[in-house]
């Protein structure tokens, strides 16, 4: 499958977000690949979204990866434990993002069982399976995703995204999750996924 270019993310993050739907996303590491479809986003609208890291114009060195160009990773720690794995999109100067909410697993399941249970993949149980990558901190834990990885260049040969296998879908759109603090931006419907996934986070 073909590697998305620099051009796929130099655009509107509410759209970037719709797209990257069906979307896999890849990480090469220590000789495996590890491989997810994409099924579940939220666009952050930077200067003007409340719930953005650079909500009006913030900037702080831990933000300042948005303020460049498109399709490079923005990866935050949240309790101090769980990574957060984003897209940075748009043209450079405006610190818009796509946070990856939730991926369906489909190549390295053993890399992801270990590094999510510390387990093989077949002892797994459906429960275990099903949580494996519905969340953006499990999924950034069971690809391997971490802090050292951000400001990583999506058009490299480590982890970047590819343009999936065509299919069709529903899409849901629906409110973002957890950023109650952010008063009339909470209820803005930046929020996409796929209809029936059971990797989705929150239905």
């Amino acid at each position: 499958m073909k590697k998305l270019d620099r051009e796929f993310y130099n655009r509107d993050s509410i759209v970037v977000a719709r797209e990257l739907l069906g979307k896999v996303l890849v990480h090469e590491i220590d000789g495996n690949r590890i491989s997810a479809k994409i099924v579940e986003t939220e666009a952050y609208m930077g200067v003007e979204d409340k719930a953005a890291h650079s909500y009006e114009g913030r900037r702080t060195p831990r933000v300042e990866v948005m303020y460049g160009e498109p399709g490079f990773t923005y990866v935050f720690m949240i309790y101090g434990m769980h990574s957060c794995f984003n897209v940075v999109v748009n043209k450079k100067g405006t610190p818009q993002a796509v946070l990856i909410r939730a991926v369906e697993p489909m190549e390295g399941l053993e890399w992801m069982a270990q590094k999510r249970f510390g387990t093989p993949y077949e002892v797994l149980t459906k429960s275990q399976r099903k949580s494996l990558t519905n969340g953006p901190g499990k999924l950034c834990r069971a690809c391997s995703i971490d802090r050292s990885l951000n400001g990583m260049d999506l058009c490299s040969n480590e982890l970047y995204i590819e343009g999936g296998i065509k299919e069709e879908f529903d899409i849901v759109t629906t409110k973002r999750v957890g950023i109650d603090y952010a008063e009339e931006a909470k209820d803005f419907p930046w929020r996409f996924y796929i209809k029936d996934n059971e990797n989705v986070s929150v239905k």
